[in-house]
């Protein structure tokens, strides 16, 4: 009796190694120092204090009562919110962010 393959499975491929890219080593050590959830912090506290997380409470809320509770998926007010809450974050917040990255990457000597 001949034994059961596998139903149109294409074969394994081989692991191949390789070294990781700058990107993935800066990530790497984002996480592995702490950085990233400090940052993410930072970020969570002055889109809290310059009021823009309320403001896409009230999109988001707008939105839900223009469709109807029931007609609105997650997935569809992620998709409209998304495009607004980028472009409305204010610029000194982004400034604040980049200056502490840069900081991190020169400390870190990357």
């Amino acid at each position: 009796m001949k034994p059961k393959s596998s139903v149109n499975r294409p074969p394994t491929p081989d692991v191949v190694e390789r070294e990781p890219t700058f990107q993935e080593l800066i990530n790497i050590k984002f996480i592995e120092t702490g950085e990233k959830e400090r940052l993410m912090e930072l970020l969570r506290e002055r889109l809290v204090d310059c009021g823009w997380k309320d403001e896409m409470k009230a999109i988001c809320r707008a939105f839900v009562k223009k469709k109807g509770r029931n007609n609105v998926t997650v997935d569809e007010l992620i998709h409209v919110i998304t495009p607004k809450g980028r472009a409305s974050v204010p610029d000194s917040v982004k400034a604040e962010l980049l200056q502490r990255i840069q900081t991190f990457l020169v400390s870190a000597a990357l």
